[in-house]
């Protein structure tokens, strides 16, 4: 089966007018689709969007690979600098294909294979509790940055940097560069230190490149199977270039998203039940946010539009989120990722001492969790709330592969239903530039006083 979209409960004819969508609502889209579908094959065509073409690249999978499993032989640990794109795709890979424990598995149980160590933010307290745990002669750091500038992973390289020296390692030869193929201050570095190191290709952007050595490195270097995941993106893609959008999951579910939103639905909730999937909807919250929330057009005019996208997990926010996605206001959509064959299961047997448990007896927990996301779907179509899901027959590298790709190409379609540029991120630079120039950055002076001038001028509320 692979990967299925079911979008039964979207439609009005079941959810109601108010937030169902109509078959002629989606009818009313197909010129529009039309037009958008032909762009992107042009854009496609003359080499503008090259994420499409990355499962196909079999030279980038090869040299992946060979460095990935020379990684695996000589380090114990590998740990990931990055942040954002440079960091959720793996993270959520890891978490679904890999075993749920597997760093804190003995060596031999877990093939040995190195740990995965994904540093995704700056909190010292993190960073360092993780290094109390390591010995530089066995850890690899994999310093992630498609500029080669970001800030947060420039200064956990030089705390790396600093960490391996102080224990007597050379810190070159515990270091790989993922990054631009020709520019940038880390590719400069790993010319001039001679660092090992993978190209991000020109043109893919950072939520777009976990089929990139961004997520395929560090995969690869503790024993999952990369070529398997980009299969599945390769098998989908026939699927997600169909010219029909109504015959293309990934065009269709973007329709139904961006005619909820015209119907005030703006709030994307992603839910998958499964806990291996969890990370997958936090991955889809950068995609979805970082392409889809822009405050213009592509005609430059001001129309603050995009979804906001929310993470959920069954069963476990059935108790903490479904409340308000029930009863709350009619501003959600909600996106659940279920799955067929969990792998693993347990079954519930009758306890004499507990008769007022019988009616599990005979039941299993596979069969429980796949009962509550289906009730949870009814429950919101009672109350008039669309939901749609997509059904994994099981959590493999293929199907992870395709689904995420699916989404991806999901993504762009929505952008051009937006009219907006999909592929940009205008609203992050401001912040960037306050940091360098708090941080001393040349050439950022005068944002850091930009900023000690406002906040200097601030009544502070505070109790």
């Amino acid at each position: 089966m692979g990967v299925i979209f079911d979008y039964t409960f979207m439609m009005a004819d079941l959810v109601g007018s108010r937030c169902g969508i109509s078959e002629s609502e989606l009818e009313a889209l197909g010129p529009r689709a039309a037009q958008i579908h032909k762009d992107l094959v042009t854009r496609r065509g003359a080499g503008q969007l090259p994420f499409y073409d990355l499962p196909f690249d079999r030279q980038t999978l090869d040299d992946t690979r060979v460095l990935g499993a020379d990684l695996g032989k000589r380090f114990s640990h590998v740990v990931v600098l990055g942040i954002g794109g440079s960091a959720l795709g793996t993270l959520a890979l890891f978490r679904a294909l890999a075993h749920p424990f597997h760093n804190s598995l003995p060596a031999e149980k877990r093939g040995n294979v190195p740990t995965l160590h994904i540093l995704d933010n700056v909190d010292p307290h993190t960073m360092a509790t993780v290094l109390e745990q390591l010995e530089a002669a066995s850890t690899v750091f994999l310093v992630i940055s498609k500029s080669g500038s970001t800030v947060e992973t420039s200064a956990q390289f030089l705390v790396a940097c600093r960490w391996l020296t102080e224990q007597g390692a050379r810190w070159q030869d515990h270091v790989v560069a993922i990054t631009d193929p020709e520019k940038g201050g880390l590719r400069e570095l790993a010319r001039s230190q001679g660092l090992a190191s993978l190209p991000i290709p020109p043109g893919v952007g950072g939520r777009f490149s976990v089929f990139t050595p961004v997520g395929l490195l560090p995969l690869a270097a503790v024993g999952l199977d990369v070529e398997r995941l980009l299969a599945g993106a390769a098998a989908m893609e026939p699927r997600v270039t169909r010219g029909d959008f109504l015959e293309n999951p990934a065009y269709l579910n973007a329709a139904l998203q961006f005619l909820a939103y015209r119907k005030g639905m703006p709030i994307s909730v992603m839910m998958p039940y499964c806990d291996r999937l969890r990370d997958v909807a936090d991955w889809y919250r950068q995609l979805w946010a970082e392409s889809l929330g822009k405050r213009r057009d592509l005609d430059g005019r001001e129309v603050f539009v995009g979804p906001t996208p929310v993470k959920a997990l069954g069963t476990t926010d059935q108790h903490s989120q479904v409340q308000l996605y029930v009863e709350g206001p009619f501003d959600k959509v909600v996106t659940f990722l279920e799955v067929e064959d969990y792998d693993r299961n347990l079954a519930f047997e009758a306890c004499p001492e507990a008769p007022h448990l019988d009616f599990l007896a005979g039941h299993d927990m596979a069969e429980l969790i796949r009962a509550e996301q289906r009730a949870t779907s009814v429950a919101l179509l009672q109350a008039g709330r669309p939901s749609c899901s997509f059904i994994l027959d099981r959590v493999s590298p293929e199907n992870l592969g395709g689904l995420l790709y699916l989404l991806e190409v999901q993504t762009l379609f929505a952008g051009g239903l937006f009219c907006i540029d999909p592929l940009d991120q205008p609203g992050v630079e401001a912040g960037k530039e306050f940091t360098y120039g708090l941080m001393g950055r040349s050439g950022f002076e005068h944002r850091g006083a930009e900023v000690r001038e406002l906040l200097e001028g601030v009544n502070r509320r505070q109790l």
